[in-house]
């Protein structure tokens, strides 16, 4: 399944996705055990959590999925991401919310927070993205991460991450693009 990256921690825009058909989950700057609870608590029904209910969305097949609502909650995975010095700080207590799939690593945020702005590759942020995969990883937790560069990607893989974005959507429309007309481009 394809992993989607809302725009915020938000009970509506949760919904939204889910009524969709939405599965996979990546939700940006969490950095806190509550609130990586409550990511989890927008994504269930209660009485684990604050879904609100629709009798045909999308996900259930427009209602042909009859137990859609007892079975939904067990093909869903909420990857919180941690890209702050305070979601570092508290990375085992996100890790252990019930219902967190895995903790992914924003470096380019996490970089700016840790003051290199732009500059993920900075030995400060590196050391500190080595040390949040270890944390996660002893928590029993899948860690992941993004890198457009091979060899940190590959890095990341080595140090234990199992799911590693290597581009993204955007980036590759571009450079395929770029490509494209670069065929095409004369000299005039």
């Amino acid at each position: 399944h394809p992993v989607v990256r809302v725009p915020w921690n938000d009970m509506v825009t949760l919904k939204r996705y889910l009524d969709i058909g939405v599965q996979s989950f990546l939700i940006p700057y969490v950095e806190s055990a509550e609130e990586a609870a409550n990511a989890v608590a927008y994504t269930r029904y209660p009485p684990h959590g604050v879904r609100g209910y629709s009798a045909a969305p999308r996900a259930s097949g427009f209602g042909r999925i009859k137990d859609y609502p007892q079975q939904c909650e067990a093909e869903l995975a909420v990857l919180v991401q941690v890209e702050s010095r305070r979601g570092l700080d508290n990375i085992e207590e996100i890790a252990a919310v019930e219902g967190v799939t895995g903790v992914f690593i924003g470096p380019g945020d996490l970089a700016a927070a840790l003051g290199h702005v732009g500059n993920p590759k900075h030995p400060e942020v590196q050391a500190a993205i080595e040390d949040a995969i270890a944390r996660i990883r002893a928590c029993g937790k899948p860690a992941g991460i993004l890198s457009a560069d091979e060899a940190l990607a590959k890095r990341y893989i080595e140090l234990g991450c199992t799911f590693v974005a290597v581009g993204s959507d955007l980036g590759i429309l571009a450079r395929t693009s770029e490509q494209l007309a670069a065929k095409f481009k004369t000299n005039v």
